[in-house]
């Protein structure tokens, strides 16, 4: 079953936490909407959560949303952390499928339109998983096998996770370094 409808322009929702990012700010935008306008008869918004940023982010994504009928922001009253940013984000999204992504552009834009593609193919849920892990810093390993050992412990609660969003979720989950599977 394909999610493509022929005359129909769907839509893509990324929706993206922003924190204290002013200085990777610019370099997002470019990057990202690039691959966005690059992708073949499917409209996109990007759905900016300010979670509670103390320098210059909040001004500099009022002045991109002024420019840009694509860009929505979102300005929560002080920092919540990132899933309740995505998770506000997600609620004011109005696409057809939804991508989380990161600001500081650890997940590549690139991916974005691997992971259209197996949603146009009829996949409702499409991860990407970090293909390689040497290009990371110490503290991101040790995070990365701290979270291994989370996920053997909560092997269960994974499953009914698993199960929850088998359904008719709208959600796209790039993880790093990237190919969609």
């Amino acid at each position: 079953m394909s999610h493509s409808t022929v005359g129909v322009r769907q839509r893509i929702s990324l929706v993206v936490p922003f924190h204290n990012e002013a200085a990777v700010l610019n370099q997002f935008f470019v990057s990202v909407t690039a691959v966005l306008r690059s992708l073949p008869a499917m409209d996109y918004e990007i759905v900016c959560v300010n979670d509670g940023s103390t320098d210059a982010t909040l001004d500099m994504l009022q002045i991109v949303c002024e420019h840009d009928r694509h860009v929505l922001v979102v300005d929560l009253s002080r920092n919540f952390g990132k899933e309740a940013a995505l998770t506000a984000g997600i609620d004011v999204a109005t696409g057809d499928a939804v991508i989380p992504f990161d600001a500081d552009l650890q997940d590549p834009p690139e991916v974005i339109p691997q992971l259209v593609e197996r949603w146009c193919e009829g996949y409702d849920v499409v991860l990407a998983k970090r293909a390689e892990r040497n290009t990371d810093t110490w503290a991101k390993r040790a995070t990365s096998y701290s979270y291994r050992l989370d996920r053997r412990a909560s092997h269960s609660m994974q499953a009914l996770t698993t199960a929850m969003c088998s359904g008719r979720a709208r959600c796209f989950s790039p993880g790093h370094n990237w190919r969609a599977w």
